[in-house]
């Protein structure tokens, strides 16, 4: 059975509520081995059809191809009310873990959102702390059209984070394989060691030798 695109249900219901401005946040990384978790946050223009008529085919950034997301993402930036990114770097990620990290890279997308958003709706479980109402959505990323929307923004920047730090350190592939644990990035970090934008908190990291860059 196809998977049903996703739809306005959830912002037409925060709407009903009373509020006007209801973004949709989603992240990108968080299962990597290197590199920052980025999240995004998405206000779609709920009273412009026309506007939004230019989203079809948005959708989870995992069931979408590198071209895919690129068209959608210019869609997405010239549709949106407002479109803000946030990051956590992996250092951030050692020291907080990747849970926190995720949620603060979150709290930093919604605070570049101009107009700020007086409602939010957050793929997957709820968020401990966020300073706005909110409502989490199990699969939110497939069933919610602003967070499906947040999931490509997501996706689409740190992907082009990672093939930027491909250049400062090459030989890992992060251009390839944006920092998830594949074989050839295993199989470079026995050889290379770990860099300093990988996580020395996550497995296989912990236990790889050869840390260059450790004071």
């Amino acid at each position: 059975m196809s998977q049903e695109p996703p739809s306005l249900w959830a912002e037409h219901a925060a709407r009903g509520q009373g509020f006007s401005f209801i973004a949709g946040v989603d992240e990108a990384g968080r299962g990597c081995l290197a590199g920052p978790v980025v999240a995004a946050a998405v206000i779609l223009p709920l009273d412009s059809p026309s506007a939004l008529g230019r989203l079809v085919g948005v959708s989870d950034s995992k069931l979408l191809s590198a071209r895919q997301r690129q068209s959608l993402l210019v869609s997405i930036e010239r549709v949106a009310v407002s479109v803000g990114v946030g990051v956590s770097p992996s250092w951030e990620i050692d020291r907080l873990g990747i849970v926190k990290a995720t949620w603060r890279a979150m709290t930093r997308s919604l605070a570049a959102l101009e107009p700020a958003p007086d409602f939010v709706l957050i793929d997957g479980l709820p968020v401990a702390g966020l300073p706005w109402p909110y409502q989490a959505i199990v699969r939110g990323d497939r069933l919610c059209l602003s967070i499906a929307a947040a999931s490509i923004v997501a996706k689409v920047r740190r992907d082009e984070w990672m093939c930027l730090l491909d250049k400062t350190w090459p030989g890992y592939g992060f251009r390839e394989h944006k920092g998830y644990p594949t074989a050839a990035h295993r199989s470079a970090l026995v050889t290379l060691g770990p860099s300093p934008i990988h996580r020395k908190t996550f497995a296989p990291v912990k236990t790889c030798k050869g840390y260059a860059h450790e004071e």
